[in-house]
C-alpha cells in the first residue's frame, strides 16, 4: 500500500471515529505520508473537538532546587550539592514567588524540582503547604511520578498515602513529565535510575483513583525511533481508557544544549508538527493537546494550533527547565500578547483554569476571578 493509500486509509477510520492502530501510527510518522495532509487530518479532530477555540491560562513555574541525585543524560537543569549552579530555595523565597503570581493574577502554580538527597519529604510538603496557606486560591500543579517516587524512598508510604497527605497540604493535581519515552530501549540510555515506567504509570493511575487529575508528555528528538513513540502514545491511551483522568497531553521536544546529548541536533519544527499532530489522532481519549510556546517557539506554537493542538500553555514565568538547554523563547509572555498570537491564527482565545474550567475577570482588579463552568469537549 502506497504512503497515499496508507493515509487515506487513516483519514477513513478517523472521519468514521474508529480508533486508530499501531499500524497506523507508524504510517503517520512515515516521512513519505505529507506533514501537510497528516495535519489537516488532526485539525479536523481538533476542531470537532474544540470548535475555533484554543486555551491558555495565567501561570508561573516554581522549581525549588536544581540539585539532584539523578543524572539523566537529556537534563541540563540539575546540578550537583557543591557546584556553583546548585540552588536550594528558602521559604521566603518560595512564598515571595507565591505573592508574585497571586499579584498577577495566577490561577495556577506549576512545582517541580530536583531531588535533593539532603532534604527530607517533610521539606518538599512544606512548598506546597506554606503557598496553599497564604494562597489557597492558587491551584498547586505538582511533582511529577519522579518525585513522588522518590518519596516513598523518603517515607517508606505507598503512593497512595504519599498522595493523600500531599493533597492535604494543597496539591491540586499533578503535572506530566518525567514520562521522557517509556520503553525500556530508549529509557534505559537516557534516564537508566530515575523512576521507570510502570512506576510512572503506578503513580497517575493512583492518582486518578482518588479523583485527581493530571497532564502527560512525551519527549522526543534523542534517541527514540518512530516504534517508541507510537508505543508511548499508546500506552497513555491504555491508562486513559481506564482511568479518564488524563487531562492534557504535552509533546516535548529535547533541547541538547548543556546536556549529554550535545550531538544531537533540536527537532525541527516539521518534526514539531508532526508530532503534535500524530498525538492528536492517536490520543482519542485524551481532551486536550498543548503546543507549549516555550519548547517549540512562538511562531511554531501558533501553526501547532492548526495542527490538532488547542491550548499554548501560559504566561509561564520563571520557566528553568527549558532554558537551561538551550531555549531562545522569552521567559514570560503577558496575557495580552497570548491573546494576540492566539486571535493571529484565527482561533478564539479563552482563558481557563488548570481544571479547564474558563475563568471569569473582575475588569476592575485583574487578580479578582471566579471560575465558569467546564470547557466543553466534544466526544
Amino acid at each position: 500500500m502506497s504512503a497515499n493509500e496508507r493515509l487515506e486509509s487513516i483519514a477513513q477510520k478517523v472521519r468514521a471515529g474508529e480508533r486508530l492502530d499501531f499500524e497506523d501510527g507508524l504510517a503517520l510518522y512515515d516521512p513519505a505520508v505529507p506533514l501537510q495532509e497528516v495535519g489537516e487530518l488532526a485539525n479536523e479532530v481538533r476542531e470537532r473537538m474544540h470548535g475555533n477555540l484554543a486555551y491558555y491560562n495565567i501561570n508561573t513555574h516554581l522549581n525549588p532546587t536544581n540539585v539532584c541525585i539523578y543524572r539523566c543524560r537529556f537534563c541540563a537543569f540539575r546540578s550537583d550539592l557543591r557546584d556553583p549552579k546548585g540552588y536550594l530555595m528558602t521559604d521566603d523565597q518560595i512564598l515571595d514567588r507565591g505573592q508574585e503570581a497571586y499579584n498577577n493574577g495566577c490561577t495556577e502554580m506549576h512545582i517541580v524540582g530536583g531531588l535533593h538527597h539532603k532534604m527530607p519529604y517533610e521539606w518538599y510538603r512544606g512548598v506546597l503547604q506554606q503557598l496553599h496557606d497564604r494562597f489557597p486560591t492558587i491551584h498547586l500543579k505538582a511533582w511529577t511520578p519522579v518525585e513522588i517516587g522518590w518519596f516513598e524512598h523518603l517515607t517508606k508510604m505507598s503512593v497512595s498515602e504519599i498522595l493523600l497527605d500531599l493533597r492535604s497540604a494543597g496539591l491540586g493535581s499533578l503535572p506530566g513529565g518525567g514520562a521522557e519515552i517509556f520503553h525500556s530501549e530508549v529509557r534505559d540510555q537516557i534516564c537508566e535510575h530515575k523512576a521507570n515506567a510502570h512506576k510512572w504509570f503506578d503513580v497517575h493511575r493512583q492518582a486518578h483513583r482518588l479523583g485527581m487529575r493530571s497532564n502527560c508528555t512525551m519527549l522526543y528528538g534523542h534517541l527514540e525511533q518512530a516504534f517508541h513513540r507510537v508505543d508511548h502514545l499508546l500506552r497513555l491511551r491504555e491508562l486513559q481508557d481506564e482511568t479518564g483522568g488524563f487531562q492534557t497531553f504535552i509533546p516535548l521536544a529535547f533541547h541538547p544544549e548543556n546536556t549529554q546529548l550535545t550531538n544531537i541536533a533540536k527537532p525541527s519544527a516539521l518534526a514539531d508538527l508532526r508530532n503534535m499532530a500524530v498525538a492528536r489522532l492517536l490520543l482519542d481519549n485524551i481532551p486536550h493537546v498543548k503546543a507549549y510556546w516555550i519548547m517549540l517557539g512562538i511562531e511554531t506554537a501558533q501553526i501547532a494550533l492548526h495542527y490538532g493542538a488547542d491550548d499554548i500553555d501560559g504566561t509561564v514565568r520563571h520557566e528553568l527547565i527549558y532554558h537551561d538547554a538551550g531555549a531562545k523563547t522569552p521567559e514570560f509572555l503577558s496575557v495580552q500578547r497570548i491573546r494576540q498570537l492566539i486571535e493571529e491564527t484565527g482561533r478564539i482565545p479563552v482563558e481557563r483554569d488548570t481544571l479547564y474550567r474558563k475563568i471569569q475577570r473582575d475588569e476592575t482588579d485583574f487578580r479578582n476571578w471566579s471560575v465558569g463552568e467546564p470547557v466543553a469537549v466534544a466526544s
